[in-house]
């Protein structure tokens, strides 16, 4: 099973991968940066890093292998696990393993276990197809100096020169002065006349859409009641799932079951298989979600689990 690729895959699209029982990788955006003493300039993206703690299965990774590999979500799971228990092993026992486009596993002399990310990798779709690159260094204090030498060798000086003005043009500007003057008296005399008659037009216009909003004015005089429709709005694409069930019967009941006891629960829809899916809540925030599932798995359901479906679409 190529999990290493799986898991490359959903981390173009969600910021947090759990591997149940091994850890969790998690993306953080970069911006742009330059290594001035390399001239290299790198693109924005998002760097790469592995958290231990987070090891509890929130079904994201179990049902893209399922879908992919068009099995159970159960038989996904057993395979995350085979694959979680070889690569633990071959930590504990000193090997590096190395995961394809991600990065490197070891044990360091504490025997902690030290992710090291790929570098060559960039998580980004914004970025995507942008590489970094080295420019050669500009020296500009070369230059200066050359210009120094140049300027003590040869030394450039400005005479001030006065430039006598030719009789003709400052007669052509005396006439050009005095149409100018004639020209202004008779554009504002124009721009007057065309304000009133804009005023007159603007009036008259009034007039006539007043009387056409009288003409078509009209009264109901049994009008019918207004029916208000309320149309329960489905949010989140972060599910909580409390049950699968064949007959939408059952799936109500425990909806009703869930209601009484608090929660917002709904149905979402049948699966592939036909079942009705029954969820305690649905969340935007995905953090949010994994908190409340481990609420619920710890108080009410071990069983539960969480779906990663848009419901808008």
């Amino acid at each position: 099973m190529q999990l290493a690729t799986y898991i490359k895959d959903l981390l173009y699209r969600y910021e947090c991968v759990i591997i149940p029982g091994f850890g969790a990788f998690l993306t953080q955006y970069r911006s742009a940066r330059i290594d001035e003493e390399t001239n290299t300039f790198y693109p924005p993206g998002k760097s790469l890093s592995f958290n231990r703690q987070l090891q509890t299965n929130d079904g994201l990774l179990a049902n893209y292998v399922a879908s992919v590999e068009n099995c159970s979500y159960e038989t996904a799971v057993q395979k995350i696990r085979s694959f979680t228990a070889n690569i633990s092993l071959q930590v504990t026992e000193g090997e590096t393993v190395l995961l394809k486009n991600l990065g490197k596993f070891y044990l360091n002399a504490e025997k902690s276990v030290q992710f090291i990310p790929s570098e060559t990798e960039n998580f980004s779709t914004a970025s995507f197809g942008l590489s970094a690159y080295v420019s050669t260094k500009v020296s500009r204090e070369e230059y200066k100096e050359s210009v120094e030498t140049l300027e003590e060798k040869a030394p450039i000086h400005f005479t001030p020169k006065r430039r006598t003005a030719r009789p003709y043009l400052k007669y052509a500007a005396i006439g050009l002065i005095t149409l100018t003057l004639g020209g202004f008296g008779g554009m504002k005399l124009y721009e007057s006349q065309v304000q009133k008659h804009n005023f007159a037009a603007k009036q008259e216009a009034d007039s006539r859409i007043e009387n056409q909003i009288q003409e078509a004015t009209f009264v109901i005089e049994n009008p019918l009641p207004a029916l208000k429709i309320t149309v329960p709005k489905q949010t989140g694409k972060y599910h909580i799932i409390a049950g699968a069930f064949r007959m939408e019967e059952n799936a109500k009941k425990k909806i009703a079951q869930l209601s009484e006891k608090g929660f917002s629960a709904k149905l979402i829809g049948a699966n592939k298989y036909g079942l009705h899916q029954v969820v305690y809540s649905s969340y935007e925030d995905r953090l949010e979600a994994l908190r409340e599932l481990r609420n619920i798995k710890r108080t009410e359901n071990e069983a539960a689990w969480l779906l990663v479906k848009d419901l808008s679409n």
